[in-house]
């Protein structure tokens, strides 16, 4: 006799094992908050007993959405560069007189623990609202040891605290501190030989990023930030050819990395390079119309070469102020012309990928977490299609309804 915790009926599943991967008239089944059983309702085996069993009513479900892109916890508010950028001024300029990623670095900074997580909080909400059940978290506006740490342990809090899986990056090298300023240098040592360190023995860390950009660090930097994360034994990413081609996603292929983020003026060597190391490309559609871009990610290109691509909010207080995946799909589709299918799969299977979670998430089958989604709509196509709408009938979290 089998025995399940819970059984779901009355559900259209959309595995995303292939395209969509629909089963109609599905039936799912959770032991000990994994799936154990999938498929037609009517091959359900015989001999089995369930605990609780649930009415779907008719809806479809998919994997938990994961925003694999997000610097979710920070202090302070930049609508007043929101302000200045409309009035004319260039997100490079504000950057170099000292607003941008520097404004964000002063409020955090001044902010506790327990202050940080409260600001945090209405963002984390709204995420969960809408699905997600997989969430990556950056620091990277600290950019000193306490509150770098500060960031990541109000992350992990997150995972422990609240019904969602969380994995941190470490973005120490996000942008050069007012106390380090024409010693860029001299700060990568500090993120490479005392930072990163420190953060790995408290157990903070689960992969490295960088940014790389004229007005961040430079390919030379980041790849001595790559090998001190290789030598711990961890995972990189980068946030990649934003604003200029620094050939940075070549260097993230080179040393295997999770995924290159943004991407809009990737060359085709880097997305051979990628298409080459199993690098998923995340694009960020909420930067690039926040800061209304119009070099827009060869998207073609990257299908062409089979790169995997992936979506995300990018939440963040200067050009991505995004804390809806749901819009997010529709603009990876109205602005960078993705299919609705390849936004599902941005969202689920491919980010699962660029977090190096695939094993556990990202798909509905046998053996992975029960995080999935029941949704009240007529199609999964419909997730992309809806603008501003949230379909989001039940979340269940580890085999629990939320």
């Amino acid at each position: 006799m089998l025995h399940w915790d819970s059984l779901w009926t009355n559900i259209h599943l959309a595995t995303m094992t292939d395209g969509y991967g629909e089963i109609n008239d599905a039936a799912l089944a959770v032991r000990d908050g994994k799936i154990v059983w999938l498929g037609e309702r009517n091959a359900l085996p015989p001999n089995y007993s369930v605990t609780t069993q649930h009415d779907g009513a008719g809806c479809w479900v998919t994997p938990g959405l994961i925003d694999c892109h997000t610097h979710l916890v920070y202090a302070g508010n930049r609508s007043n560069e929101f302000e200045a950028r409309l009035n004319g001024v260039s997100y490079e300029t504000i950057a170099r007189q000292g607003g941008g990623i520097l404004s964000t670095v002063t409020a955090t900074r001044a902010a506790t623990e327990d202050e940080l997580l409260q600001a945090t909080l209405p963002r984390l909400r709204a995420l969960l609202s809408e699905g997600v059940t997989t969430l990556e978290i950056k620091s990277g506006y600290g950019l000193d040891l306490p509150s770098e740490a500060r960031l990541l342990r109000v992350a992990r809090r997150i995972g422990r605290e609240f019904p969602v899986r969380v994995k941190t990056t470490f973005l120490g090298a996000h942008a050069l501190p007012a106390e380090y300023a024409g010693r860029p240098d001299d700060y990568i040592t500090l993120v490479c030989e005392h930072m990163l360190p420190a953060l790995v023995a408290e157990e903070l860390v689960d992969a490295v990023d960088v940014f790389c950009e004229k007005i961040g660090f430079t390919p030379a930097q980041t790849e001595r930030v790559f090998l001190a994360a290789q030598a711990l034994g961890l995972p990189v990413k980068l946030h990649a050819e934003q604003l200029s081609d620094q050939g940075g996603a070549a260097l993230t292929a080179r040393y295997h990395g999770l995924s290159a983020d943004h991407l809009e003026y990737l060359s085709e060597e880097g997305i051979a390079a990628m298409a080459a190391s199993g690098t998923v490309a995340v694009l960020l559609p909420g930067a690039f119309y926040f800061l209304r871009e119009t070099q827009m990610p060869p998207v073609q290109a990257l299908r062409a070469a089979g790169v995997k691509i992936a979506l995300a909010t990018d939440c963040n207080p200067g050009t991505s102020p995004l804390t809806s995946l749901l819009l997010t799909m529709n603009m990876g589709c109205t602005l960078f012309r993705l299919t609705p299918l390849e936004a599902l799969q941005g969202v689920t299977c491919h980010a699962a990928q660029a977090l190096g979670a695939s094993s556990i998430s990202g798909t509905l089958e046998v053996g992975k977490m029960a995080d999935f989604i029941l949704w009240k709509i007529q199609r999964p196509a419909d997730l992309a299609y809806h603008i501003g709408a949230n379909s989001l009938w039940s979340r269940v979290f580890g085999g629990r309804p939320e």
